[in-house]
């Protein structure tokens, strides 16, 4: 989306989950939520795998200034998703391809917790919602509990 800063939080987000390179992170069954298998995700992304990945991964790696999966939640939450209590990880996981046997096919499992997030401003097919997510500062907090207008931070003209 062009009013999206590329280089922020919701513009990496956005490239990731519609990638068809990672499997560690997609859209929920309905599109409206994300779906994080953690340890596939600490491996495809925050560089605990870099030495077999390939160069997608690399960048990808690079895209979050951290290799905890902990401040990538915290990432989340700050731009107001919340996490979804899931019952039963059936038909959730399938997006991921977990279940037995499912590897890269280097020795690394897909098995593990997987996390599912809801914004309603991220949502599959619905790039025009991205302005809506705003870092959840303090002085942003106040703004919008005063019925003020936050903007979301444009690109700037260095960004190409």
């Amino acid at each position: 989306p062009a009013l999206i800063n590329p280089n922020h939080f919701p513009g990496k987000l956005w490239r990731l989950v519609n990638s068809p390179c990672f499997r560690s992170i997609s859209w929920d069954a309905r599109g409206e939520g994300l779906l994080v298998n953690q340890p596939l995700f600490e491996y495809e992304l925050l560089g605990a795998g870099l030495g077999a990945a390939g160069e997608a991964a690399a960048e990808a790696a690079s895209m979050f200034k951290t290799k905890n999966f902990t401040s990538f939640i915290r990432q989340l939450n700050l731009y107001g998703f919340r996490k979804v209590v899931m019952g039963s990880l059936g038909g959730a996981a399938q997006g991921l391809g977990l279940g037995a046997g499912n590897g890269h096919g280097n020795g690394h499992s897909s098995e593990g917790p997987v996390h599912h997030f809801h914004n309603p401003n991220f949502c599959r097919n619905r790039p025009d919602l991205l302005v809506n997510l705003k870092r959840l500062t303090s002085a942003n907090k106040a703004k919008m509990a005063g019925g003020a207008e936050v903007p979301s931070q444009p690109r700037n003209n260095f960004q190409q």
